[in-house]
Order: structure tokens, then C-alpha cells, then sequence
């Protein structure tokens, strides 16, 4: 009868705080505050940012320019998400810094398949007008 902890909604603080490190992450990307080898950041976009309800853990959706090697833009995030989280720290005056774990965001992916379906959709039935 409860909800699940999956489906629970987020509370105004997990949202507004997600949201204070979402604009901090773009940020630091665009002036490439992180100082990550091997990767120009100035081309990463932070989508969303999804706290845990303790706000000790962020999901961080993130899409490179383009996107193009979605996988190992993550990768090296991941591997470097210290450099980022001390970046981040000189920017944040929260009782706790967020432990970032960077994941590739589909979503546009996702939205452009359904488009097309649709568009596809919208084809079939001109078709079948025509012929009726």
C-alpha cells in the first residue's frame, strides 16, 4: 500500500539542491575548473541532477556535445570524479559534498526514437487516407 522507494517523488530539498549542484557542474565544465587530463569539459552538458533523499549521493546525467562517446566521457568522469568534487567543493557551502556518480543520459535518445515513430505513424495514416 506504501509507495516504493523508487516511485517516492523527491522532496523540495533533494530537487533544490540537485538543482545548486546541477548549475555549479555546468558551470565548472564551462570555465574547465576540474582541470581533468585527457578531456575538454567545456563540451559536457549536465542534463539533470538526482540527489538520494540523505543528499550524501548525486546521479549526475550528463551528454557531451554532440553525443558522441557518451560511454567514455562517463568513464573518464568517473575516473576523475575527485578532481571534480574538489572543484566543486570551493563552489558549495553544504553541510555535506555530494558523492557524484556520473551516468549517460538517454534521454534524447529516447525522445528523437519516439519522434520518429510518430512521424512514421503520422505516414501511414496519410497512406490510408489516400486509398480510402
Amino acid at each position: 500500500m506504501g509507495n516504493q522507494p523508487s516511485q517516492r517523488p523527491f522532496s523540495q530539498r533533494q530537487l533544490r539542491v540537485g538543482e545548486l549542484v546541477k548549475q555549479n557542474l555546468g558551470e565548472l565544465f564551462i570555465r574547465n575548473e576540474a582541470k581533468i587530463p585527457s578531456m575538454n569539459s567545456k563540451l559536457i552538458t549536465v542534463t539533470e541532477v538526482r540527489m538520494t533523499p540523505d543528499l550524501k549521493t548525486a546521479r549526475v546525467y550528463i551528454i557531451p556535445l554532440g553525443g558522441t562517446d557518451t560511454k567514455g566521457t562517463v568513464k573518464i568522469l568517473t575516473e576523475y570524479s575527485h578532481l571534480v568534487r574538489k572543484a566543486l567543493s570551493k563552489r558549495l557551502d553544504i553541510k555535506f559534498l555530494p558523492k557524484l556518480i556520473f551516468v549517460e543520459d538517454n534521454s534524447f535518445e529516447y525522445a528523437e526514437k519516439i519522434e520518429k515513430i510518430i512521424k512514421k505513424i503520422k505516414e501511414n495514416d496519410k497512406e490510408k487516407k489516400r486509398y480510402n
